[in-house]
């Protein structure tokens, strides 16, 4: 169990509004330089800078060196869940006149974006739903487990469940899926190992895009094809 002192320090890193736009920029599991990470919070370079390293000596982000640039992402999973669960609180905290006017960015993110390394929002909760429903995937509160039908079912679409869950002989600490209660849709999507092979796969065969800017995702009619036809997933 964390000590007090240890918990005052993570949340006092991340309650820092600058330090805050910083660690929500980074929620798409991309690694971003301090000047770009600089302009997200509005500070100078320096500032930032300054920042970034204090975030890194308490192990809530890594920092990779690559030529003469420097590039930090969040250092775990586990950062990224409590960052999510953060926001989650605060966007219930808002006055409600505050929560209803919501501006185009923020109706995308609601629609579909990535939450660290897998995907969240309505797009999100619904494949999730479309997994359970299917019988594909168990989920509890705290963890979750691929059945048969969903070991057979992943293998059909590329995504090779085996390998995720070490059958293969590959040995990963991290959890193979979980449920994330999303911070808009107050359901759950799919985290852990899963979760992210499913984001990436889906990225990669071009189910979803990135927009630029936002960690947003825009779904492609390909997507809403496979997504519906094949996941069954009920899309808006």
């Amino acid at each position: 169990m964390a000590s007090n002192a240890t918990f005052a320090t993570v949340a006092a890193l991340a309650g820092d509004p600058a330090r805050a736009g910083m660690l929500q920029a980074l929620m798409d599991g991309r690694a971003l330089t301090a000047s770009e990470l600089a302009r997200v919070a509005g500070i100078t370079a320096q500032t930032a800078s300054s920042h970034l390293a204090r975030m890194a000596a308490a192990d809530l982000l890594a920092v990779e060196k690559q030529g003469r640039h420097r590039y930090h992402r969040l250092a775990s999973p586990g950062v990224a869940h409590m960052i999510e669960a953060i926001m989650r609180v605060a966007s219930g905290l808002e006055p409600a006149g505050r929560r209803v006017s919501v501006g185009p960015r923020d109706a995308a993110l609601r629609a579909a974006r990535t939450c660290y390394d897998h995907l969240a929002g309505r797009l999100g909760v619904a494949v999730t739903d479309a997994l359970v429903a299917g019988g594909y995937v168990e989920l509890a509160s705290d963890g979750g487990v691929v059945t048969g039908p969903g070991i057979a079912f992943l293998r059909r679409i590329g995504i090779d469940a085996d390998g995720l869950s070490g059958r293969r002989g590959r040995h990963s600490a991290r959890v193979l899926c979980r449920p994330c209660l999303d911070w808009s849709e107050r359901r759950p999507h799919l985290a852990g190992a899963l979760g992210a092979a499913l984001c990436a796969h889906s990225l990669e065969k071009g189910w979803v895009r990135r927009i630029a800017g936002t960690r947003a995702v825009a779904v492609t009619p390909k997507g809403v094809r496979v997504f519906r036809e094949d996941f069954g997933a009920a899309l808006d």
